[in-house]
């Protein structure tokens, strides 16, 4: 399971560090694609496997099925953590999440989010704001 946030910064080869605590479930190799909210998603292989089953399985028929499944299948990258613990990110996926210097590195139980550092913060203030209203509507859910 991730959890827990962390600050990383990404260098000028695009390389992220990978904190400490993700590494060993990354270690059989991990995906990483668009996310929603203009940040990047990184999961291990094995939960990208259920991911990529799921998004294959919508109908074809409905656009925004269509639409979800080519943001999440075609902007992923396999990508291997080095020996230093860090990861790759393609340059394509760095533009779409505006992630270059500092970043943030979150972990949401079976997948980990890259966010630029000023984006997750905004973010993350506005949910902060907004959170007594989320909980109602997830109460909603079963949460």
């Amino acid at each position: 399971m991730f959890i827990g946030e962390y600050t990383h910064t990404i260098d000028d080869k695009g390389r992220l560090a990978i904190p400490s605590k993700f590494r060993l479930q990354l270690s059989q190799g991990a995906v990483v694609t668009r996310g929603l909210d203009n940040c990047l998603f990184l999961y291990p292989k094995n939960e990208w496997e259920k991911m990529a089953e799921k998004l294959a399985s919508l109908p074809l028929t409905q656009a925004n099925a269509r639409a979800f499944s080519r943001l999440m299948l075609a902007g992923a990258m396999d990508v291997d953590i080095d020996k230093q613990g860090r990861v790759v990110l393609p340059a394509y996926l760095r533009q779409y999440a505006s992630v270059d210097g500092s970043t943030v590195v979150a972990g949401l139980y079976n997948r980990v989010e890259i966010w630029n550092e000023e984006a997750w913060r905004t973010y993350q203030a506005a949910a902060e704001k907004d959170s007594n209203e989320i909980a109602e509507n997830l109460a909603n859910l079963g949460v």
